[in-house]
């Protein structure tokens, strides 16, 4: 039997199917605020991170910087007839002319780590970069305490979000089924699958706390207040790198999250996460 094209559009788009369905409530009001909180907090503060990061684009391990052996660094060479970006991770260097090390800002080549298109404030700008990082830095943290505490109390966390063993068991399942495109319908669609619990319970409870301890370990005042979290992430520089590489993994969730909202419904899942309705295909009573 063929694919109905019709079908498949609606579902990409998350419309309510033609058959039996109904609303489902399926995120909190407290929920879908901090998820919208969040989502501002993150892009802010990635932007105003590059931002920061451009005015030294490397970086090291340890409590110094070893300026003659970075463990990534965005330079830029003059070879003599024009600026060359290059992009260095461990012993590969790359030419990333245009995009990273060197891009063209109003028409000229300009020497900085990330373009302008990337960072908070577009020019150059570290002062304002560090303003708007910390202040949004701070939301984010409150945010996340508040839905902490919500979680836990309510249950959210312990129900929700942290995988079980039989989701576990389900994952290699689950792994092939989101490789085929093939999302869960009907009753499923009422919880989080094993993929879902398992990544959002890793973002909020592993990389989100590690990237604000990370973020007071290069804080000088934090250092002297809490010295043991020099010695918990090996030195300033290492906190750098290990809040560097959360940032970015932060940013590879996010874009895999919105390839799964578009993919598996896309009104649907943001009319879940504006209004708490979700379409359950199918009959209320089963």
């Amino acid at each position: 039997m063929g694919i109905e094209p019709a079908k498949v559009i609606r579902r990409a788009l998350g419309l309510a199917p033609r058959g039996p369905h109904y609303l489902f409530p399926r995120h909190r009001l407290f929920v879908r605020i901090s998820h919208w909180i969040n989502a501002g907090c993150l892009a802010f503060l990635l932007m105003s991170g590059l931002q920061i990061f451009n005015a030294h684009p490397a970086l090291y391990w340890g409590q110094s910087s070893d300026f003659d052996h970075p463990l990534l660094s965005m330079t830029a060479l003059d070879n003599g007839s024009e600026l060359v970006g290059v992009t260095q991770a461990g012993p590969w260097h790359f030419n990333t002319t245009g995009v990273l090390g060197v891009s063209n800002e109003d028409g000229s080549p300009m020497v900085r780590g990330f373009p302008d298109w990337a960072t908070l404030p577009g020019p150059q700008w570290l002062a304002m970069g560090r303003l708007w990082h910390f202040a949004f830095a701070w939301l984010f943290v409150i945010n996340g305490l508040l839905f902490w505490a919500y979680s836990i109390t309510r249950g959210h966390a312990r129900h929700d979000l942290l995988p079980t063993g039989t989701d576990i068991a389900h994952l290699p399942r689950e792994v092939i089924d989101h490789i085929k495109l093939k999302f869960p319908r009907g009753e499923d669609a009422k919880r989080y699958n094993a993929l879902q619990k398992l990544a959002y319970f890793s973002v909020i409870f592993v990389l989100g706390p590690l990237i604000v301890l990370t973020g007071l370990t290069m804080s000088p005042t934090m250092d002297s207040a809490f010295p043991e979290l020099l010695w918990i992430f090996g030195g300033r520089q290492s906190a750098r790198t290990i809040h560097f590489i959360c940032a970015f993994s932060f940013l590879g969730f996010f874009i895999i999250h919105i390839a799964m909202v578009v993919l598996s419904g896309t009104w649907n899942n943001l009319r879940s996460m504006i209004t708490g309705r979700y379409v359950i295909e199918g009959n209320k009573d089963g």
